[in-house]
């Protein structure tokens, strides 16, 4: 169940289990838009360099710090707005980067087919109208592999299999 409790575990554990689980993005008109998670990433707080949070607690951080289930929507090179989802207890931040869906193939494919922007940023996943996720149907295979995009992340952290990727070969 993806309750408060679930969302205050370690990113290591929520980020592979989000994961065949489905977000759901609630229009203006009422209509629903659903897209399957097909891969997330784990930011595991100040020590991870690839972790916003390795900067110390600054404007654009500051919802990391916040209690798991918060979600935290920044925009990237003043162009694509990057879901994710705070895990883990207060002033303790870490997250979860929703990094692809079926049929959205990127982070920022994902928010615009979701039509997913700032607005929604430091709001709780438990309790906002607009966006839910709800739990896989079934069991899912997941493989892993080392997150995309964190060139400037210190060699340790470039190498974490921390992206979680639905195989979809053993479904």
């Amino acid at each position: 169940m993806m309750d408060k409790s679930f969302y205050s575990n370690d990113v290591l554990e929520v980020a592979p289990a989000l994961v065949g689980a489905e977000l759901v993005r609630t229009l203006p008109d009422g209509s629903e838009k659903r897209l399957l998670i097909t891969q997330t990433e784990a930011y595991a707080g100040a020590a991870d360099t690839a972790c916003h949070a390795s900067k110390g607690r600054t404007k654009r951080s500051e919802t990391l710090y916040h209690a798991g289930g918060t979600i935290y929507v920044y925009l990237c090179y003043g162009m694509y707005w990057m879901l994710n989802i705070v895990t883990g207890r207060e002033n303790d931040p870490q997250g979860v980067l929703i990094r692809a869906c079926a049929g959205a193939d990127g982070p920022g494919k994902l928010t615009r087919a979701l039509s997913i922007d700032g607005s929604l940023n430091d709001r709780s996943i438990l309790s906002c109208p607009e966006l839910r996720i709800e739990p896989a149907a079934g069991e899912v295979n997941i493989i892993t592999d080392k997150r995309v995009g964190i060139n400037y992340a210190a060699p340790e952290d470039r190498d974490r299999l921390w992206r979680f990727i639905l195989d979809a070969r053993g479904q």
